[in-house]
């Protein structure tokens, strides 16, 4: 009888402490619960760091394009600043080779008019000096092939012994500033029959 008191007693304390155990895992829901909100708390931490390293890639990125963008345009301030004032005294320089260029075929410089034309002829060689120490050379595409990046078709006509598209007459020596172009020449070109005709300018 004493035996099957205790055996009563044993499985009241088993019932007692199932009753007490709120979770199949044996561990109090407060301690559930805190590891649940903590492994939120590290998702969110997460995120927060994978977003902020994200921004930091972009603003880096930024930076390095505005460093970029301002490298070239210190470079094209640096190389072009002239190209307005050179394309201006250009007209200079064309009025001097017209100067020099309405002189009768054969004239004899004598006196006065010969130092006059030395004094032209001088002044037209230190202008392009100056041009090319400031990266600006002169295009004088004469008997080369006509190129639409560097040279403008004023006239287009057949020539016997030409090839095609070559340039036969430079009316305005073209220009160009380190690598851009300043002012495109103007020429006459050889045009054959079968090939297709070249833009001109009337």
């Amino acid at each position: 009888m004493n035996e099957d008191k205790e055996n009563k007693d044993i499985e009241a304390e088993i019932s007692e402490d199932q009753a007490e155990t709120p979770s199949e895992t044996g561990m109090p829901e407060e301690v559930i619960e805190l590891e649940t909100s903590q492994e939120d708390v590290i998702l969110k931490q997460e995120e927060e760091i994978a977003s902020l390293k994200d921004k930091l890639l972009r603003a880096l990125a930024e930076t390095q394009n505005l460093r970029r963008r301002a490298d070239r345009e210190r470079s094209d301030a640096a190389n072009y600043a002239v190209t307005k004032f050179a394309r201006d005294i250009l007209s200079v320089g064309d009025n001097l080779n017209r100067a020099l260029s309405s002189l009768p075929e054969g004239f004899k410089l004598e006196g006065e008019i010969k130092t006059l034309v030395e004094g032209v002829e001088m002044t037209d060689k230190e202008l392009l000096n100056i041009f090319e120490s400031h990266g600006i050379k002169k295009i004088n595409p004469m008997g080369e092939k006509f190129d639409a990046n560097f040279h403008q078709a004023m006239f287009e006509t057949p020539v016997e012994g030409e090839a095609d598209g070559t340039i036969i007459q430079v009316m305005q020596s073209g220009f160009t500033i380190k690598d851009r172009l300043l002012r495109p020449a103007m020429v006459g070109v050889a045009k054959g029959e079968k090939t297709e005709s070249i833009d001109t300018i009337v």
